[in-house]
């Protein structure tokens, strides 16, 4: 995005006559074409982080409340996940135990919410990816905010858990759309010296969806009539309505109307995303935007999800994919539900929620706190780092939960140590993916990569989070408590053995140029 504040150089630009048509036709070749978008690339880099934010606050601002759909995904997927611990939840929906565990909903029933749910965020992923190309990010997010509203309504009156599984699955299928719009509209409307932080801000808005369930449920756990579970399922009526009216004002994507030949659109749109006092040369940002997409069009014409396979974009996609699963393969699958699983090391329910409460904090603080470095260091060594430490943080859960008998005092270090790995995780590889997966595709392919990342994440998901852990952590199947953890380096080592044949399968389900990725293709190693 160009400003003229921060020109770093001229060229000399054949005159159009004010309009924009004639882009269109221009070859790739084209000299004036490659002189502007040269223009418009050198000042955009040459644009530091003030400089941006005076210029494109307003993009930023679109920006923030578009991934604040995010909010109601953190608060929503997590919500589920802390009632198979809730004491009126359980005595409503579960199956009673024995006399020490009492009511609690099966490891069959977990499992079933939890790979249902996952595969709802998929078809709701791969969804948006196809949509998003024809309609845009503004009418597919419309779209999706009022097939929520309706969807909520089955989960809030459910008599039983097959309504509530139908009612979550339905709701799972716009939250998908959530998941994989935020980043791609950030990436798309934000100028590089300030993407890096709006792309990050969505992890932020998970924290923030999280904090918010966790302190609901915080509120209610002592509350023993139906209310205590109904009004958090009710909460999620609060969110459409104000994200339906930012969807409806906010201005689309310049990058999605260049690529359906809506110039004078997309120069619209950028003059709603800066300040006009600042005299930004639009024309030369959208020549840099048509001469991007010519470039990518002459590697790959399509913008179909077999086009995020071949050629260069295979390496970008793969390189996405690993990078969102690896934050499943982290434990992210258990520190996640932290509420059950405190409950099963021996802790109270309401202390369970209390620090579940304080973690979600933590996770918002840790996210705030990576912003003041994700421009200093390196993606990679960022990502390196957290995800170091948060192996050494789970060999220290496992071996706490060795030894026998199970004292309340370890229960405590078990337990706060599942915090002390949300705020590492949080200012590191948390916000860092985002980032990652939303810069590493091409223009034309971004929403596609950043869906079928998001897609892996959620097989991940379904295979440990939903199919294995419930099995672990249940009291009427293995009950491994904190030995779960155990199962994580499995999990892993089996991914990192396998990437290969498993990005060759991932390919295989979903088949049916040099772009302004500001990450290397080199970033991870060669598979």
């Amino acid at each position: 995005m160009a400003d003229k504040h921060n020109d770093g150089m001229h060229v000399e630009r054949a005159n159009d006559g004010g309009g924009l048509g004639h882009l269109q036709d221009a070859a790739l070749t084209d000299k004036a074409l490659a002189n502007a978008a040269l223009e418009a690339t050198v000042q955009e880099h040459s644009m530091g982080f003030v400089q941006a934010i005076k210029t494109y606050r307003r993009a930023a601002f679109w920006s923030m409340l578009i991934s604040a759909s995010i909010i109601m995904e953190g608060y929503d997927v997590t919500l589920l996940g802390s009632f198979y611990g809730y004491p009126s939840f359980r005595q409503k929906y579960g199956e009673f135990l024995n006399a020490e565990s009492g009511f609690q909903i099966s490891a069959d029933w977990q499992t079933k919410f939890n790979c249902l749910g996952a595969l709802a965020n998929i078809i709701g992923a791969i969804g948006n990816g196809w949509a998003t190309a024809r309609w845009g990010h503004r009418r597919v997010l419309v779209t999706s905010l009022v097939a929520l509203t309706g969807f909520v309504f089955i989960s809030f009156f459910a008599p039983n858990l097959e309504v509530l599984l139908l009612g979550q699955f339905l709701c799972g299928i716009p939250w998908g759309v959530f998941a994989t719009t935020g980043p791609s509209y950030a990436a798309e409307v934000t100028p590089l010296a300030i993407r890096g932080y709006l792309t990050a801000y969505v992890n932020l808005c998970w924290c923030i969806g999280q904090f918010i369930s966790a302190g609901v449920l915080k509120g209610l756990v002592s509350n023993t009539t139906e209310w205590s579970y109904r009004i958090p399922f009710a909460i999620q009526w609060i969110w459409p309505l104000p994200l339906l009216v930012a969807a409806l004002l906010a201005p689309e994507s310049p990058w999605y109307l260049v690529r359906t030949n809506q110039l004078e659109a997309a120069k619209r749109s950028l003059e709603r995303l800066s300040e006009p006092d600042h005299h930004v040369d639009y024309d030369s940002t959208i020549a840099m935007m048509v001469h991007t997409n010519k470039l990518e069009l002459e590697e790959r014409a399509g913008v179909t999800y077999w086009d995020a396979f071949r050629g260069t974009n295979r390496r970008r996609t793969e390189i996405a994919c690993m990078a969102f699963l690896s934050q499943i393969t982290n434990g992210g699958a258990l520190c996640y539900s932290g509420s059950f699983f405190f409950l099963q090391t021996g802790i109270s329910a309401d202390a369970a929620y209390g620090i579940s409460l304080g973690g979600t904090g933590i996770a918002f603080v840790g996210t705030i706190i990576s912003w003041f470095y994700i421009h200093r260091f390196g993606r990679r060594r960022i990502w390196l780092v957290g995800f170091a430490c948060l192996v050494v943080i789970l060999w220290t859960i496992g071996f706490l939960a060795l030894p026998q008998p199970q004292t309340l005092e370890l229960a405590w270090a078990q337990s706060l140590l599942c915090i002390v790995w949300l705020g590492a995780y949080s200012m590191s590889v948390g916000p860092i993916v985002y980032t990652l997966v939303a810069e590493i595709g091409s223009t034309r392919l971004r929403t596609q990569t950043v869906v079928l990342a998001r897609s892996t994440y959620y097989i991940g998901n379904i295979i440990c989070g939903g199919t294995i852990q419930p099995r672990l952590l249940s009291p009427g199947a293995w009950n491994a408590k904190g030995k779960t953890v155990y199962e994580i380096f499995l999990v892993e080592f089996q991914a990192k053995k396998h990437k290969t044949n498993f990005f060759l399968f991932f390919a295989g389900i979903f088949l049916g140029g040099a772009g302004d990725a500001n990450v290397h293709l080199g970033l991870l190693p060669h598979v």
